[in-house]
């Protein structure tokens, strides 16, 4: 089965991100379709016993991820401005993990503007009934074992800096005013059900 890539082209105006920063963020998330599928196919042809095999193994999990984040990241944004309503399960989820939205606010923003290239995840453990705030080192270090992303924010260069240069603190910023907390909320509700 080949990967198709999605078309994001509806979030172009995106209040925030310029549309040159999406278009080339469109095109680096497609890369990760194309050589998600190319690794696959290689991995057919290769001899399992075989030092190419095993690097490959190694690398799919680098493209895949890479596909599938973006794909996360892309999907919990929009150009519908949204708070993330009180009155709803994942709002309430998280004042009890945190103590109040405020906290898990501010230890989201803390955790995305740590030093370094990754991801700011929210995780959901449905085991523990857990939220947690988690730092993704590239795309295939630091995720939580069993735990459902609910909102993806991508924290490489390629995500802010045509458009922010170094200040990740506004990129971060103009972030939160894109969140589709509906999106993310359903995520939830299907995590927890």
């Amino acid at each position: 089965m080949l990967y198709e890539a999605k078309d994001y082209a509806s979030l172009l105006g995106l209040p925030g991100f310029s549309n040159q920063l999406l278009e080339n963020h469109f095109k680096l998330y497609q890369g990760y379709v194309k050589n998600t599928n190319a690794v696959s196919d290689l991995l057919k042809t290769l001899d399992p016993t075989s030092p190419q095999y095993a690097e490959l193994k190694r690398r799919f999990g680098w493209e895949f991820n890479g596909m599938r984040l973006h794909e996360l990241y892309f999907g919990n944004m929009t150009q519908e401005p949204q708070t993330n309503d009180v009155e709803n399960s994942l709002h309430k989820k998280l004042v009890e993990d945190f103590g109040a939205y405020e906290t898990w606010e501010k230890d989201f923003i803390a955790t995305a503007s740590m030093r370094g290239i990754g991801w700011a995840i929210l995780y959901y453990d449905p085991q523990a009934k857990r939220l947690f705030n988690v730092w993704i080192n590239e795309h295939d270090l630091g995720h939580l074992a069993g735990g459902v992303p609910l909102l993806i924010l991508d924290v490489f260069e390629h995500a802010y800096m045509l458009d922010y240069g170094v200040n990740r603190a506004d990129y971060i910023k103009a972030f939160f005013n894109v969140i589709d907390w509906k999106v993310v909320s359903a995520r939830f509700a299907e995590a927890s059900a």
